[in-house]
C-alpha cells in the first residue's frame, strides 16, 4: 500500500453554490461524510486533512504577497491523506469525491514520495 495526497480544487463560484445557503451546506457537508466514511470503513482514510481558507500568503526567495490570486481559476480547498495499493486505484476511489458533482471541481492525487 502507499499513500496519496487527494488535493481538492473548485471555483469560487462552485463553492459557493454548494455552501451558499445553510441548506446548501447542510447537504454538502452530508455527501462529504458519507464518502469519508466509506473511505475508512475500506481502510482507504488515513487522515482526513481540513479544509483550507481562501485567503493565505505566497512566499518566494524575494518576496511575500497575498494569495492565492484573484484570478486563479480554481481554489484549493481542501485534503486528505489516502492509503491505496497504487496511482490507479487512488484515482479510482477519488471519483467519488463530492467536489466533482458541479462539474469543474477536480480531485488532484499525488503520490506521496517516501524517504
Amino acid at each position: 500500500m502507499a499513500d496519496f495526497l487527494f488535493i481538492y480544487r473548485n471555483t469560487d463560484a462552485e463553492a459557493r453554490q454548494y455552501m451558499g445557503s445553510p441548506e446548501a451546506a447542510q447537504t454538502s457537508m452530508k455527501l462529504w461524510m458519507a464518502w469519508m466514511a466509506e473511505l475508512e470503513a475500506k481502510g482507504h482514510l488515513k487522515s482526513r486533512g481540513e479544509p483550507l481558507e481562501r485567503t493565505g500568503r505566497v512566499v518566494t526567495s524575494k518576496q511575500v504577497t497575498d494569495g492565492p490570486y484573484a484570478e486563479a481559476k480554481d481554489i484549493v480547498s481542501g485534503f486528505s491523506l489516502i492509503t491505496a495499493k497504487d496511482e490507479a486505484e487512488a484515482a479510482e476511489l477519488a471519483k467519488g469525491c463530492p467536489v466533482l458533482r458541479g462539474g469543474s471541481g477536480s480531485v488532484e492525487v499525488r503520490p506521496v514520495m517516501k524517504l
